[in-house]
């Protein structure tokens, strides 16, 4: 990867305004010469009394509620879900300061870092251009009114096709190539774009088509997809695809991208969850209705990558798809890639809401919200957006549907649910669904836990299988145990290392001061070089730890099966408590002895600085009376 410069680094951290950067997402006030606001991490919404407290001077941020704290970089990078060196670039672009990169440094593909980084920042320029050339077609140029026409009929707003620049293809193939040879691209950039056939080099991928443009997390133009607007046929006299979409490109990877997340990541952020529709049209529908945390999957089912990303910024999703066959298979795949990276889930309910809010004669004649809003108006919308199901009783739904559970489908019907069973992070929630199982079905507990244990037994069967074949047919050789002091902290660590995806949670709740063994500081200091340079492999977090018998002692722990998600999030969950109450206890001592001081020096003049530490102490006490 391109290196940027140490000098690039230190301007931008001496350049700067810590408050007109977080004062981009949180709004503070200035009280006793310090700037407070309503924490960002732990709802903003939720809070009363301030607890986020910027120090302009330090450049740094803390929060005495949630424990949050860093530099104003970091602040940045937790706020946008970014790696390091994209804040830098995200702070350079804002105050006008040039990337430069270190000499010498070289990209993945074996060019310089200078090329990397021209060739990609023409990429979002030409798209950016793009985007605006295809919204001039859509509401200036006599080609774009039937797509206006057609989209205003759908009933989207005028303010909702500027808010998600929506434009169109012109529908000559000559244009765009011609257009953009003028504002100087080569040949030879413009087939590497995305824009253009793979096969037909100077035929645009989009002609006479809606345009809806897809973001970056830092709001940049990346990609499209492009929808066929109804009755025109292709030259062949057959319909064209209903929605066509870009290829990947340097910019831009569809499965680790979800549309509209530029519109919708501030309400993710106060609530903590959004609504996951299917396609642009349902997004922009619940947008206008109101519901601003509405993404969509790009032309794909939703994928471990987007559910990954999107846990770095909610805890629920709302999933609403298609009331049809294909829309309830999506829906059910959803739920299990959910469940399977952490995420709680439930479904809104559409044909309960339409049959309730507009009528049971209308079930088969409406399938999702865009036709909602545009039949109806998005007050209803909004109303048949709170019938809500969680993901349990809507399997078990399916289920029943599926197999008539008389008495020779019982098992199928039972046996439907045991992949959501293994996809629940928590052994907790897993024997408690396994009851309500039974009790649904009228059956006893006993049996439905030993068919899913056969069950989980022959799946686990069939993987081994499955690796053998794979490797050969050869048996994997098992590492030898080294000597290592096992202890609480490097199990604590190793339970992190093998399971990357909670190091985020638990790098806001602990400093490395706070850990003395050793090898447990070496894991830390790992992950934390992979954070901050975006690395998420294992590859990358063994490659840093130096010790080969620790490196060792790691791998042969995640490959153990001893640390599970689910036991690492129950032992992390643990360890963070004891840490944070720890935390906390110091502090009170520290804030007893600073008010202790005070009084002994009848220091009145510092009457507001009591008041603060005063206004601190509660802070603390509620959050020691949570834990």
């Amino acid at each position: 990867m391109a290196l940027i410069s140490k000098r690039t680094i230190a301007e931008v951290n001496d350049r700067l305004d810590p408050i007109t950067v977080v004062g981009d997402y949180v709004r503070l006030e200035q009280k006793s010469g310090r700037w407070w606001g309503k924490c960002p991490f732990h709802g903003a919404g939720q809070e009363k009394t301030a607890s986020f407290k910027v120090e302009p001077d330090l450049k740094m941020y803390h929060c005495f509620g949630c424990q949050k704290g860093g530099s104003i970089i970091n602040f940045v990078m937790e706020m946008e879900k970014i790696s390091y060196p994209e804040a830098i670039k995200l702070i350079a672009r804002k105050i006008g300061i040039e990337i430069i990169y270190e000499e010498g440094s070289s990209s993945s593909d074996g060019g310089t870092s200078e090329q990397e980084n021209t060739f990609k920042e023409q990429l979002f320029e030409l798209y950016k251009r793009t985007t605006k050339t295809f919204q001039y077609f859509l509401t200036e140029k006599p080609e774009g009114k039937e797509a206006l026409d057609y989209i205003l009929k759908r009933g989207i707003s005028t303010q909702m096709i500027e808010a998600f620049k929506i434009g169109y293809s012109p529908p000559d193939r000559n244009f765009l190539h011609n257009f953009l040879k003028s504002k100087g691209y080569s040949d030879d950039f413009l087939e590497k774009s995305g824009l253009f056939s793979a096969n037909y080099k100077k035929i645009p991928l989009f002609s006479g088509r809606l345009m809806f443009p897809i973001t970056d997390r830092q709001g940049r133009i990346v990609a499209f997809g492009g929808r066929a607007l109804p009755g025109l046929l292709q030259s062949d006299g057959k319909e064209p695809p209903k929605y066509i979409n870009s290829p990947e490109t340097e910019i831009y990877k569809k499965r680790q991208t979800v549309f509209a997340i530029e519109q919708a990541k501030e309400q993710m952020r106060q609530t903590k969850s959004a609504y996951l529709v299917e396609g642009y049209t349902d997004v922009i529908a619940l947008h206008q209705a109101g519901i601003t945390n509405a993404v969509a999957p790009l032309g794909t089912a939703f994928t471990d990558e987007q559910a990954k990303w999107l846990n770095k910024w909610v805890n629920n999703l709302y999933l609403l798809f298609d009331t049809d066959e294909a829309g309830q298979k999506a829906a059910y795949t959803a739920i299990m890639t959910c469940r399977k990276n952490g995420i709680s889930c439930s479904l809104v309910d559409t044909q309960e809401g339409i049959k309730t809010v507009i009528g049971e004669d209308h079930l088969k004649k409406i399938k999702d919200p865009a036709e909602i809003l545009q039949k109806f108006g998005h007050e209803i919308l909004k109303k048949i957006l709170k019938f809500i199901i969680n993901d349990f009783e809507y399997l078990i739904l399916r289920g029943k549907l599926q197999n008539t559970a008389a008495d020779g489908e019982i098992n199928r019907a039972v046996s439907f649910m045991f992949p959501y069973l293994d996809s629940l992070a928590s052994e907790i929630d897993r024997s408690d669904s396994i009851t309500r199982i039974a009790d649904i079905f009228k059956i006893e507990r006993a049996a439905v836990q030993k068919d899913y244990s056969q069950w989980k037994s022959d799946q686990t069967r069939f993987s081994h299988v499955k690796d053998e074949k794979d490797q050969g047919g050869q048996q994997k050789q098992g590492l030898e145990i080294h000597p290592l002091r096992r202890n609480a902290e490097l199990s604590l660590l190793t339970a992190v290392a093998v399971n990357m995806e909670l190091y985020t949670e638990f790098r806001a709740a602990l400093e490395i001061k706070e850990i003395e063994d050793k090898a447990a500081k070496e894991i830390f200091i790992a992950l934390e070089e992979c954070f901050i340079h975006d690395e998420n492999g294992i590859d990358s977090l063994l490659s840093r730890i130096k010790d080969e018998n620790l490196r060792n002692y790691v791998s042969e722990m995640g490959t153990s099966g001893e640390y599970q998600n689910n036991v690492a999030s129950r032992l992390m969950e643990d360890g963070i408590k004891k840490i944070r109450k720890k935390r906390l206890d110091k502090r009170l001592k520290d804030i007893s002895s600073q008010m202790r001081e005070i009084e002994r020096k009848n220091e009145g003049a510092n009457s507001s600085l009591i008041d603060e530490l005063l206004e601190e102490k509660k802070f603390i006490d509620e959050q020691i009376r949570k834990l």
